[in-house]
């Protein structure tokens, strides 16, 4: 078991970093899809879908610095500019013109995508036994899971 980053073998470190910082760009990219969501929607369920979009991107935006710490932490680099995160994210970005529902619907997909992504990362931490990772990975795919099952309810 790692006690630490630096008990971490060079291989190990850049095998994590690596899904370390696919969750990151996934996060990114999440969390301008709910800002975006947040300024747009429109409809009967404006003021609740106004306010847990918001409360997802102020969430994410957290994430966001907890994963890239966690990446420098290791020693590597996190990566920092939005055109290698939109390239690298499974999560894609979405229309400011879309629907309440198509908006629910897209940000349920981008956080049932971050936790899939997540829970990888977590296996990889595991594997090599970093077991800060692990929970961080496993604690924000507990958050990103509720987020997923809070939006999946309003389209039921």
């Amino acid at each position: 078991m790692a006690e630490t980053a630096s008990d971490l073998s060079p291989d190990a470190s850049a095998e994590i970093a690596a899904a370390l910082n696919q969750a990151l760009a996934e996060t990114v990219v999440a969390t301008m899809l709910a800002q975006n969501f947040h300024w747009n929607v429109t409809g009967m369920a404006f003021g609740p879908l106004h306010a847990l979009f918001q409360e997802i991107y102020e969430d994410h935006f957290v994430g966001q610095d907890d994963l890239a710490e966690r990446v420098r932490a290791i020693g590597q680099t996190a990566e920092g500019k939005l055109a290698t995160h939109l390239e690298r994210s499974k999560v894609k970005e979405g229309d400011e013109g879309a629907e309440d529902k198509e908006m629910i619907r897209h940000l349920a997909e981008a956080q049932e995508t971050i936790g899939a992504t997540l829970a990888g990362l977590s296996e990889v931490a595991a594997k090599h036994g970093d077991i800060r990772t692990e929970d961080l990975a496993i604690e924000r795919g507990r958050v990103h899971g509720k987020f997923a099952w809070r939006l999946r309810a309003h389209l039921r």
